[in-house]
């Protein structure tokens, strides 16, 4: 470790505790403590404080932010927010006049609970925004007070590309979680506690945790055991299509890199063309090769290998495999560009070190390598065995979930998602689907938080410098 690095580590944890938690100085605290009047009222009047101390820019985006959630709620929030408890209760009718039908249309309970989901959010931003409002109208008081000039539009945009860059670059990927993955998010958790199937249409109501409770039912298509089914076979086809990739790809990436390997960049180029190929048409492909009068068994058959046809995605077991080996074929590409990079990038010093000590291969291996390979690529690790768990793809276009199952809604090679797929999709069962989407995603969150931060990339992020 470097002189700099280990100063760096000394002052951070030398600082006292209470100066590393200190509240800042504009913080909403403070700025309750110590507002005026004028910061007062731009808590109902957005910028107003702003406006008063001459930060017109300012004041004025706060002031039309303000009225922009506050039109949205006024007239899809008046309209949506009273029937949030009943998700509706007008049914669509017809009238005979003068003998011809006339429709009325009548409440839709995806459209109500998404639009009371959209306001109670907007409720959120406007509450949030009148704390920043607080908090900006008393920084500007702060500066009066110290007899300077509040800071003006010009400045405040170009302190976000420099001490306040974290903000400047970290509000627009944020907005874009809020708004393309929290509130999805939250719309399914809602519809979980509904009764949204093919019977409930367009009308349902909430019924509570009536849907989890089903899934304890060892009468219903969809319970306890089914699910408990799909998810073990989820984290097995998620462990080996992971770490079997992992490995082999590192073996693959290993042999390529070797001094005595010749045409290293023909090998590469190889396997990097596979990868161009979409990987939906491979999968298509080796779907209908796969079938019991496809290229493969006939070839076979044809060549006095077997007798019959081999049960590809007939047997479970057999499909099974099947597509963890057809993973493995679209997969190890992908491993070898990221682990011959990393193989190029491994310290010299560190082998130097090695051979001086007299360690054998394997023990550079096992003791350089290995936990530098680890080291580096366990965040990429997580990801994928997480990006696997919901690998929708392989197993929709390879086996489509076959073979099926009589008394169970998931097929043998179903995942949690082809499954969740399934029930919505297919069988409407937008509820139930939301219920397993819930249950998906605790899983999900446990295993990858958990695995992350036992990970040395986490706790030794100066492990390898």
């Amino acid at each position: 470790m470097t002189g700099t690095a280990s100063m760096k580590r000394f002052k951070r944890r030398s600082t006292p505790t209470s100066e590393r938690f200190a509240p800042s100085p504009y913080s909403l605290q403070e700025a309750a403590k110590n507002a005026d009047v004028f910061s007062w009222v731009s808590l109902i009047i957005f910028g107003f404080g702003n406006l008063v101390r001459r930060q017109f820019t300012k004041g004025v985006i706060f002031l039309v932010t303000e009225i922009a959630v506050i039109a949205f709620l006024s007239t899809t929030g008046v309209e949506y927010l009273p029937k949030i408890l009943t998700l509706g209760t007008h049914k669509a009718g017809k009238v005979k006049i003068n003998g011809f039908w006339h429709y009325t249309q009548g409440d839709n309970s995806v459209e109500i609970l998404l639009y009371c989901v959209m306001s109670l959010a907007a409720i959120a931003v406007l509450i949030f925004l009148a704390t920043l409002s607080l908090r900006s109208s008393y920084k500007a008081q702060s500066a009066v007070a110290k007899g300077k000039k509040p800071v003006n539009f010009y400045e405040d945009l170009k302190s976000l590309l420099d001490q306040n860059a974290h903000v400047g670059f970290m509000t627009l990927p944020t907005i874009g979680i809020v708004l393309f993955t929290i509130l999805p998010l939250l719309f399914m958790i809602s519809m979980a506690f509904t009764n949204y199937d093919s019977n409930h249409v367009p009308l349902f109501s909430w019924v509570g945790l009536q849907n989890f409770f089903d899934i304890g039912n060892s009468n219903s298509l969809i319970n306890a055991k089914v699910f408990v089914d799909v998810l073990i076979w989820t984290l097995v086809w998620a462990f080996f299509a992971t770490f079997l990739n992992f490995f082999f790809g590192m073996f693959m990436a290993m042999i390529i890199n070797r001094r005595t390997t010749r045409f290293k960049g023909l090998w590469r180029t190889c396997f990097s063309l596979t990868v161009a190929v979409p990987q939906f048409v491979s999968l298509l492909v080796m779907h209908s090769m796969l079938q019991r009068e496809g290229a493969i068994n006939r070839l076979l058959i044809a060549s006095g290998w077997i007798h019959s046809p081999l049960p590809f995605f007939q047997d479970a077991t057999w499909a099974r495999v099947t597509v963890i080996i057809i993973n493995l074929w679209v997969g190890i590409p992908y491993t070898i560009m990221q682990i011959t990079g990393i193989l190029q990038n491994v310290p010299a010093e560190l082998y130097e070190a090695a051979e001086l000590d007299g360690a054998s291969w394997w023990q550079r291996f096992m003791n350089v390598t290995m936990p530098y390979i680890f080291f580096v690529m366990t965040p990429y690790l997580i990801t994928t065995f997480t990006g696997n768990v919901n690998n929708f793809n392989v197993i929709y276009l390879l086996s489509g979930g076959d073979p099926s199952s009589l008394t169970s809604s998931a097929g043998k090679t179903d995942l949690l998602i082809t499954w969740l797929y399934k029930l919505t999709v297919d069988k409407s069962d937008y509820s139930m689907g939301a219920v397993i989407g819930i249950m998906t995603f605790i899983v999900l969150a446990v295993v990858a938080l958990l695995t992350y931060r036992n990970s040395g990339s986490y706790k030794n992020e100066e492990g390898f410098r």
